[in-house]
């Protein structure tokens, strides 16, 4: 990878600052040598003119003073050299030689970059791989959270374990305030309240500011909040959330009818439109959690045909896991077909459902014995390259599904490809899985080998981009301090390639110091060869003085 992503700018910058390192040696070599004296009023040109004849009338005698500062020890600066620009390499993704050369010796020599182009191209690109790492460890709203009062409060009731972490809550007070709000809150004194209610910390001042919001007016938000927060049973939270149906459209249409009327009104309608899409998508999921599955269907359904833009909400991520409930794998199919799509992002729900679709198909018959014998079939082939495809994404999905790791409730956000996500995964689709005959046995026979697939370093990445470092940090912040977080799965060394590698710098280390101390290597070598065969020696002498000496005599001979 290092010499593969060496530009000609690096070779340029190793040319000169070599020469420079050569001048130095020189100059310390011999100090009388005499220079140019105007060598520093020379212009760029001029200055590559005269180093090469000054070098070609002395080239002779350069070479043996080169060869002379290399024997006094000289190899050694350059051996650090090297090592310190693979070290500067790996840790910041650059050269230093050419960083340093092209940013700060340039513009002292007068250069001029006839690259600029290029290089604001380049730019561009790392600027892309900038937004592109960030938004792989961006924090995503969990499609399938659940209810704050119904559902994460009655754990904490029973366990007194707090499932939320501050940090998950903080996003999602954030999230509330760009969602729910908008800049002529203030005209209307219900949001205006429910305004300064989402920023509250205190559950209970949020609570007491709804109550006086409805107080004042019919505020669809102050009943999303009531439904949230306060009620303690879905179907408390479902009745709500019909209220507030019934008052978030009200708002909708009237701010549909003034969003032409200038900008104050188009942002009004955008924060309407997202309260109308939130209640919506959550009465579905309540009467998914009620029993009343095909009706929680046709409401994603026509939710998504009356919004097809608003993506941001994930809502074909709950109509897949209501699907699935019904066992609708057709439906199934045709929802992943439109959104399991290169240019759309992916996720744990996208990847591992499209596995599971594949593997439902061979599962109930595979076999890893008779799969040993006579090699895989093509849909075998394509279950298994499905599996390995949505490990690589998340794999920290497997250990869940296969319960070698303990569930705990989902948080309200989740970072893809990180263990936050998984448990999300897990904690819906688990069923699922238990449901497909043999599909997780073919999980448990498969997943682990994905990682063999992944070229080594891990961090280059498959099917997807590399695995990206910050997840750990952030599900650590996204996950209550009693789990445990999930942590990729590092690829360790075989031992015989750790102890020759140990095997040859030692012998290489040892060659140095013979070459350098040769006389000091050999008072050592001796004190550890006399303390190696000490105890032979010892016991030898025990033996002569216990053995006669006539059958000791006779055991020499043999």
């Amino acid at each position: 990878m290092f010499l593969n992503t060496l530009t000609p700018k690096f070779y340029v910058a190793l040319t000169g600052t070599s020469s420079l390192i050569s001048g130095l040696i020189l100059a310390e070599v011999n100090p009388s040598l005499e220079y140019p004296s105007r060598m520093t009023c020379y212009s760029t040109s001029e200055l590559g003119t005269n180093i090469k004849s000054f070098l070609l009338h002395d080239e002779k005698q350069s070479a043996i003073k080169k060869y002379q500062a290399f024997q006094r020890g000289d190899l050694r600066l350059a051996v650090n050299k090297e090592i310190f620009e693979w070290w500067y390499f790996r840790k910041y993704g650059t050269s230093f030689i050419e960083q340093v050369s092209v940013s700060h010796l340039r513009p002292l020599l007068g250069g001029v970059d006839n690259s600029a182009p290029n290089a604001a191209n380049a730019a561009n690109g790392d600027a892309d791989s900038n937004r592109q790492s960030v938004s792989e460890c961006k924090v995503w709203r969990n499609p399938l959270n659940l209810f704050r009062g119904a559902e994460y409060n009655r754990y904490t009731w029973v366990t007194g374990r707090e499932p939320l972490t501050y940090y998950d809550m903080n996003l999602s007070a954030q999230d509330h305030q760009t969602f729910f709000t908008c800049d002529t809150d203030h005209m209307r004194p219900a949001d205006a309240i429910m305004q300064k209610a989402w920023r509250e910390r205190n559950p209970q001042a949020r609570i007491s500011a709804a109550h006086e919001a409805l107080e004042l007016n019919e505020c669809a938000t102050a009943y999303i909040l009531l439904a949230e927060e306060e009620a303690t049973t879905i179907v408390e939270a479902e009745k709500l959330f019909k209220q507030a149906l019934k008052a978030g459209e009200g708002c909708y249409r009237r701010s549909q009818q003034l969003q032409h009327h200038g900008a104050q009104y188009e942002a009004q309608h955008r924060r309407d439109t997202n309260v109308l899409v939130y209640i919506k998508r959550r009465l579905a999921m309540c009467a998914r959690k009620l029993g009343r599955t095909r009706e929680a269907v046709k409401m994603m359904r026509d939710l998504m045909k009356e919004f097809p833009l608003l993506s941001m909400f994930n809502i074909h991520e709950n109509l897949l896991e209501a699907l699935l409930e019904l066992q609708a794998y057709a439906d199934v199919q045709a929802v992943l077909a439109k959104y399991d799509d290169i240019s759309l992002p992916k996720s744990a729900t996208i990847c591992y459902t499209a596995a599971l679709l594949k593997a439902r198909a061979v599962s109930d018959k595979f076999s890893p014995e008779a799969a040993s014998r006579r090699g895989l079939s093509t849909a075998e082939m394509n279950a298994v390259e499905a599996i390995h495809r949505a490990v690589e994404f998340n794999p920290h999905v497997p250990k869940y599904l296969l319960e070698m790791k303990s569930l705990i409730l989902p948080p309200e956000h989740i970072l893809k490809r990180g263990d936050s996500e998984a448990i999300a995964y897990a904690f819906f689709h688990l069923q699922h899985w238990k449901r497909v005959e043999g599909a997780l046995n073919l999980l448990h026979c498969t997943w682990e080998g994905t990682f063999r697939m992944i070229p080594y370093p891990l961090e280059k990445g498959h099917l997807f981009y590399p695995y990206p470092i910050c997840t750990e940090t952030a599900d650590r912040e996204l996950l209550p301090s009693f789990h445990e977080v999930s942590v990729y799965p590092k690829k360790e060394l075989p031992f015989f390639i750790l102890f020759t590698a140990g095997l040859c710098s030692f012998t290489a280390m040892l060659a140095l110091l013979t070459h350098q101390f040769p006389e000091l290597m050999g008072v050592f070598a001796k004190a550890f060869l006399s303390t190696l065969f000490a105890p032979l020696n010892f016991v030898m002498e025990k033996v002569e003085s216990i053995l006669p000496s006539s059958l000791w005599h006779q055991l020499t001979r043999i």
